[in-house]
């Protein structure tokens, strides 16, 4: 078998599991086949800095690597990626063998680094939650969707924020090998083969980065959060702003970014979402507390919100305790 050579692209302040979770994926692959070869480069050789402040030792920097004959260019995230973008030389080099690669990927904010490079534009990506808006908002020639915790668009693949770098490989690994070999390392490093749901599950409420800006939008929302469960509509949140349903709905709209409708069922979610990891309360109970009235209907928002079942989300975020 042909080796493919992944090259993997790191920088001071990278997160160091944007690097080790896939190099591991394509290492055991490698054992089980023979068809990989990992390499890894930075701006400079020698001592990378992580994020936390403890170092990697890399060998070769951009200058000494051939960009030619790469199959897969994976570039890593972390804080540091926003002074790693500006750097000539790397984003060059990116550039170039971005290029000619087969595949162009990237980890959590490593998109940032493809982008710059101009590796990536008018193709549907994805990044770590917490940084969709600056990417929107820096890169409009994006078509930016943050809830998959990774997807392809042609030979660009992207991937979430940290371990979702570990599904993203193994993806590629299914793509390269077949998913036989996929499901072996899956299985080896007890891994999802596919992992359930996406992004909305990890992902915090929208309100807790945008505040309402006015009194009776303040107001509003406040009386939402005391009781998620009481009755929320148009006519009875109006009154308690002192505005026309009309004037509410549009007043809430621009400073929330959402219709009230919207925000309500959002807010029930999350309470929901609390009392399922610290309750073990049924779901039929949750849903009349939390205002959806039956479980069906608590099920249907809770996949149209997070993308699981509540059981499902129960089982995967209730105290680790409960397995002790």
């Amino acid at each position: 078998m042909d080796q493919r050579r992944i090259v993997f692209v790191i920088f001071e302040g990278f997160q160091p599991l944007d690097l080790f979770g896939p190099y591991e994926v394509f290492d055991h692959a490698h054992k089980l086949t023979g068809g990989y070869t990992c390499q890894i480069t930075a701006p400079q050789p020698g001592a990378v800095r992580f994020g936390s402040g403890l170092s990697v030792h890399v060998p070769y920097g951009v200058a000494d690597v051939d960009p030619a004959g790469i199959d897969t260019v994976v570039v890593a995230g972390g804080g540091g990626v926003d002074q790693a973008r500006h750097d000539p030389a790397l984003t060059h080099w990116v550039a170039t063998a971005g290029a000619s690669a087969r595949r162009v990927t990237s980890v959590c904010s490593g998109v940032f680094l493809l982008a710059a490079a101009g590796l990536v534009r008018g193709r549907r990506v994805t990044t770590h939650w917490a940084r969709e808006q600056q990417l929107v908002r820096e890169h409009p020639e994006l078509v930016v969707d943050c809830d998959p915790i990774f997807l392809r668009d042609g030979r660009v693949w992207t991937s979430a924020g940290v371990t979702a770098g570990m599904d993203l490989a193994l993806a590629l690994v299914e793509d390269d090998l077949g998913r036989e070999v996929a499901h072996a390392v899956a299985q080896e490093m007890v891994m999802f083969l596919r992992r359930p749901g996406s992004q909305s599950q990890f992902s915090v409420p929208l309100w807790s980065t945008q505040p309402p800006a006015t009194d009776p939008i303040r107001a509003v929302v406040a009386a939402i959060h005391a009781d998620p469960g009481a009755r929320h509509g148009i006519t009875e949140l109006a009154s308690r702003a002192g505005l026309s349903p009309r004037h509410l709905q549009r007043r809430f709209t621009a400073e929330l970014g959402v219709p009230p409708a919207t925000y309500v069922e959002g807010v029930r979610i999350e309470a929901a979402k609390r009392a399922l990891a610290e309750s073990d309360h049924p779901i039929e109970t949750l849903a009349r507390r939390y205002g959806f009235g039956t479980a069906e209907t608590l099920r249907r928002a809770f996949h149209r919100h997070v993308g699981v079942a509540p059981s499902d989300y129960r089982d995967r975020f209730r105290s680790t305790k409960e397995y002790l």
